[in-house]
């Protein structure tokens, strides 16, 4: 076990992230998961006869849809008759693949034509094909079909309003199936009567199938009347385009098609196997903790709700953890995992997992002194390596911030109440930029606490 009083939190906070986005590399996790056994395809323990088939299509979509595919086709290229891949870098057509990148998280025109070839190519399907479909986060802006009467400007449009109010992916998702054409299970129903397999790398909480890129291969619990709810909710009805409120008051009248619903017999034939998760990476990155002679609890692997309060939450319960470091010479790592809201009031920079840090920051600055004798830090993580509408993934903070807070005059809470979290990392130290990493499960929380070095 190493000695505590050489410990470097930073660097420890660095090798913990990297053992967690390691875990959910999606090359890892379809090598864990799939096996080609002779003219079989074992998934998650259930063995599929490719002979049983007369063709095999593949659609892969999100962040990690590109380097899903390419650790699945040496496994199936030779059964493979066409494959949608979305995520990529350009778009590209080489033989029977068709690459497409994607905007996230508003849809862009390359999701809208992702999406009508995904479609295209579920309709073509017969009831002796097997479709495989490899869903991670990101697959409802990369895959975008929207319903008739509903243009792409529309989608970015109610999608960019929801998330600046604060709508979590429940209520963002339950909004976007009932404007898609594909979302909602609607995407199996194209497919029908064909066999479809589901490779899942999960970006949601409690690794919910209906959230999940939006659910296209899976039952929806959710209807057009909560959808109507959700907006007005927020207040933001009215501000809808009218094309919107148009095609979901007539969805609650009956007038349109609902999305597919539990029991609805073209989920018969659909298998799905969850092949990574954000607990997936908090052990690995607990794992790495207990290398370094850190006591380690993994708190949560469901964080919901709005960053600043979350941080709030937190911090409140470190007490314990700071008494137990400063008296019996002890440190902890604590982790958490899920995906955190931020509700949009200033005209800052940021993301949830900066505004979160720098929140927590703002609260040891009213307790500053319960942190004194004691090294610690905080981190937040987002593991597709984007952090909100930045190029950042997160930001780290410890006691070297403070000074740097102190030398610079700079206010947190000014930056917090602007939402201008990015600026501030800017302005102090710590933000992180790992670059896309291209896998997706939700974010990666920590907090680090050890007794003084010297």
């Amino acid at each position: 076990m190493p000695d505590l009083h050489l410990l470097n939190l930073k660097e420890i906070a660095q090798k913990l992230g990297q053992a967690a986005l390691r875990a959910v590399r999606p090359e890892r996790l379809v090598a864990e998961n799939v096996v080609r056994d002779g003219r079989s395809l074992v998934i998650g323990g259930q063995k599929i006869n490719l002979d049983d088939f007369e063709r095999v299509q593949l659609i892969s979509i999100g962040k990690a849809g590109p380097l899903l595919a390419e650790a699945l086709l040496p496994l199936v290229g030779d059964r493979l008759e066409a494959a949608v891949i979305t995520g990529s870098q350009e778009h590209l057509e080489k033989g029977k693949l068709s690459y497409f990148p994607a905007a996230h998280p508003l849809p862009d025109g390359w999701s809208l034509q992702a999406g009508r070839k995904a479609y295209e190519l579920a309709l073509s399907l017969a009831e002796r094909d097997l479709l495989l479909m490899l869903i991670s986060g990101g697959g409802s802006a990369h895959l975008c079909l929207p319903e008739e009467g509903v243009t792409l400007d529309d989608k970015r449009q109610v999608t960019e309003l929801l998330m600046k109010a604060g709508a979590d992916i429940r209520e963002l998702n339950a909004v976007r199936k009932h404007l898609s054409r594909i979302k909602g299970g609607r995407l199996a129903r194209a497919a029908w009567p064909a066999h479809l397999f589901n490779l899942i790398v999960s970006d949601v909480v409690g690794n919910d199938l209906e959230s999940i890129a939006s659910g296209p291969t899976w039952h929806d619990s959710t209807t057009f009347e909560q959808a109507i709810a959700i907006l007005k909710k927020y207040s933001l009805w009215e501000d809808c385009p009218e094309n919107i409120r148009r095609v979901l008051e007539e969805g609650r009248a009956g007038l349109r098609e609902e999305t597919v619903k539990k029991g609805d017999r073209v989920l018969e034939k659909v298998k799905p196997v969850i092949i990574g998760d954000n607990l997936r990476a908090l052990y690995a990155a607990k794992e790495a903790a207990r290398q370094f002679g850190l006591e380690t609890v993994v708190l949560t692997s469901e964080d919901q709700g709005e960053a600043r309060e979350i941080a709030r939450n937190y911090l409140e319960k470190l007490g314990e953890f700071r008494r137990k470091v400063r008296e019996q010479k002890r440190a902890f790592c604590l982790l958490a995992g899920g995906e955190l809201t931020v509700t949009v009031r200033g005209q800052g920079l940021g993301g949830r997992n900066t505004e979160f840090v720098l929140a927590s920051l703002v609260e040891i600055l009213k307790n500053e002194e319960d942190y004194r004798g004691i090294d610690w830090l905080v981190m937040s993580l987002a593991t597709d390596g984007r952090d909100g509408p930045t190029d950042s993934a997160g930001a780290f903070a410890g006691p070297e911030s403070l000074e740097k807070i102190r030398a610079t005059g700079i206010s947190p809470r000014s930056y917090l109440d602007n939402n201008d979290s990015y600026h501030f990392f800017q302005e102090i130290g710590g933000l992180l930029k790992t670059g896309h990493t291209g896998t997706n499960v939700m974010d990666l929380r920590l907090f680090l606490l050890a007794p003084l070095r010297g």
